[in-house]
């Protein structure tokens, strides 16, 4: 049996990525901020116990494996409080089995930062964690000395759990909405389960994003089951897409304006070449999606096709747009869903699928702009200058975006070369500064063994071009950004009670209609059997 940890003393561990380069760059900044963690537990009066240490030949201390972290938790004193301390993107597979049999005090502790994004994967975790029942209190803090961070840090340590305000979170049958909206909402759902729809899965489950997956017991009563699709068909359908195919596609994407970064260093720039073959996954994807029938698709991303291909995000965000290149099936004979959107969703996110699946749809019958994407809650800080003095949150997704959402629809769209770390074969993004307006945000998870939504409005501003390029700076630069005003929720309150990385957005025509809208939405994911959840404010002030 492992040895019990003494008395005021915390196991800390490290989760990471399962890719190495990742790892390594990132390494410091982790060792920098654990560093300043133990300070404040020691300040505290405890002393921290590396669960594990670092790896001389792999030249990191995380947990890069679920096989690692099944080891490290295996020589652990079960009991013992335990903190999960990030800084950057982590599988939260690696950690989840070790995490799910542990019977002490968990928390998840995550930096404040754009370029190190502790945050997102510590939200990713909590939403994992979550689904599987596993109690667990976080906190987050920017240079972990602030009262909030210290204050929490010392209450988990004396009780075991961090409460934290979450009063903006109303449950939707508590609450009364006008009977036209309601109604419509159910109606539309009512039409949604009985023509049913199909979820192309290609190869489910990626990043570790253990919450991003529906099962199907839970997914089917809404009307949409799955097919589940390989990653290697995929890429043998690209194979079948000729050159000429591929370069119609990107031809009509300079006539519309939109821009592409060009080099010649396949190793660091964006080529000529990788855009084709990003070309070809679009128009494989839905000659696929035709054949099998599938109102939506999500594609990895990054896991098993970054070892074959350019990035998907060109493909995922032409994807998302209603005006896109056309495509013709493998005969010629007809355009692929024409006029339409193939709502993808990004990482294989099954819950955004869902979700964007039916915004979509319900969209197109209140006759609104139907596209919408997901994003990463990224970061955010407050913001003052002219007509904003609010926090504004950091939406950015890598490439996902439609274009219809940008300033300037294809001609304020950019297209740069994804970062090496993460994709050796390249391909560039479809990158662009959200217009201003007023969305519905909304997220889709798993609590309980129960579907639960989430849903709010919110407000996309426009930031002074050298704000925008700071906050690009200070996260990913080459990707689609959003600045976002949540109506009614805090920083801290979003954090607390949010239960992924990721973030559902559609654009309403006004800020009336985004508030009716709202309750329409609510109202339709009610009927198709999700616990509904309205956060911030709900009425038009």
């Amino acid at each position: 049996m492992p040895e019990p940890l003494k008395a005021k003393q915390v196991y800390l561990v490290a989760n990471g990525d399962l890719r190495l380069s990742a790892n390594q760059k990132c390494w410091p900044q982790q060792h920098k901020m654990e560093v300043t963690l133990a300070k404040a537990l020691k300040e505290a009066g405890w002393d921290v116990v590396r669960a594990h240490g670092f790896d001389s030949v792999k030249k990191h201390g995380f947990i890069d494996s679920q096989k690692m972290g099944i080891a490290v938790f295996r020589d652990l004193d079960p009991v013992a409080p335990l903190i999960v301390a990030e800084c950057v993107w982590q599988y939260s597979q690696h950690l989840l089995p070790g995490l799910y049999t542990h019977r002490g005090p968990i928390l998840t502790v995550a930096n404040w930062s754009g370029t190190w994004p502790g945050l997102v994967g510590l939200l990713n975790l909590n939403g994992s964690m979550t689904k599987m029942g596993i109690r667990y209190s976080s906190l987050w803090s920017e240079n972990f000395r602030d009262r909030f961070f210290r204050d929490g840090l010392r209450q988990w340590l004396q009780t075991g759990a961090v409460p934290h305000d979450q009063s903006h979170v109303r449950d939707f049958g508590l609450l009364r909405i006008p009977a036209e909206e309601e109604l419509i909402g159910r109606e539309f759902a009512r039409v949604f389960r009985q023509h049913k729809a199909i979820m192309g899965v290609f190869d489910e489950g990626c990043m570790g994003m253990h919450n991003a997956i529906i099962p199907d017991e839970l997914l089917n009563p809404t009307g949409v089951f799955k097919e589940r699709l390989s990653q290697s068909a995929l890429f043998a359908a690209m194979t079948r897409v000729s050159e000429e195919e591929a370069r119609a596609v990107y031809e009509w994407l300079k006539k519309r304006g939109m821009r592409f970064l060009v080099g010649t260093d396949e190793e660091t720039e964006l080529t000529t070449n990788q855009i084709l073959e990003q070309c070809r996954m679009y128009i494989a994807t839905l000659r696929m999606a035709e054949e099998f029938g599938c109102g939506t698709v999500g594609i990895q991303y990054q896991q098993g096709l970054k070892d074959l291909t350019p990035a998907s995000d060109l493909a995922e965000g032409l994807l998302n747009n209603v005006d896109r290149p056309p495509v013709s099936d493998d005969l010629g004979s007809k355009v692929l869903f024409e006029g339409e959107a193939l709502p993808h969703f990004n990482e294989v996110d099954e819950c955004a699928g869902l979700d964007g699946l039916v915004t979509y749809r319900l969209w197109r019958y209140l006759g609104f702009a139907p596209e919408n994407t997901l994003h990463d809650l990224r970061w955010g800080r407050h913001f003052k200058g002219p007509g904003i003095d609010d926090y504004v949150w950091v939406f950015l997704i890598s490439g996902a975006a439609p274009p219809a959402h940008f300033l300037g629809g294809y001609k304020g769209t950019t297209s740069e070369r994804q970062p090496a770390m993460y994709f050796r074969l390249g391909g560039g993004t479809v990158k662009g500064i959200s217009k201003p307006g007023f969305i519905v945000w909304s997220r889709v998870f798993v609590m309980d063994g129960v579907l639960h939504c989430d849903l709010g409005v919110a407000e996309v501003v426009r930031l002074p071009e050298a704000e925008t390029e700071r906050r690009w700076r200070e996260t990913t630069p080459q990707w689609p950004i959003m600045h976002a005003v949540l109506k009614g929720i805090t920083r801290d309150q979003m954090m607390a009670r949010h239960k992924s990385n990721h973030i559902q957005v559609v654009y309403a025509p006004s800020k009336r209609q985004a508030f009716r809208a709202l309750r329409i939405k609510a109202a339709c994911l009610a009927e198709l059997g999700l616990e509904v959840h309205l956060c911030g404010v709900t009425e038009m002030p």
